[in-house]
């Protein structure tokens, strides 16, 4: 896999239950038009509010910042923010039965 992600940050506890059905759009639209050369997994955290996003790509160009629903995702995020994202580049060491959930 190439390049690696790992994105995490706090939404308003009224905006957590939008936060996800706003992710959650993302999948099936990934679902739908399955573009290749992504990895990309989302995880809502105990607390109800905190999100982290994992996403890999196959080379340079990134199908996700394609889709529509990860645009509407993003529009106004900054609303539904608590704490910004913090982004990291990550190095994938080893993965096992991530596969689709």
């Amino acid at each position: 896999m190439g390049n690696s992600m790992v994105i995490r940050y706090t939404v308003r506890p009224e905006a957590a239950e939008e936060n996800q059905r706003l992710v959650q759009n993302v999948f099936a639209e990934l679902a739908a038009n399955q573009p290749e050369g992504l990895h990309y997994m989302t995880f809502r955290l105990a607390d109800g509010v905190s999100f982290v996003h994992v996403v890999s790509v196959d080379g340079e160009d990134n199908p996700l910042l394609k889709t529509e629903a990860f645009a509407e995702f993003q529009r106004n995020i900054g609303e539904r923010w608590v704490e910004p994202a913090t982004a990291a580049e990550a190095t994938i060491v080893g993965s096992y039965g991530f596969g689709d959930v």
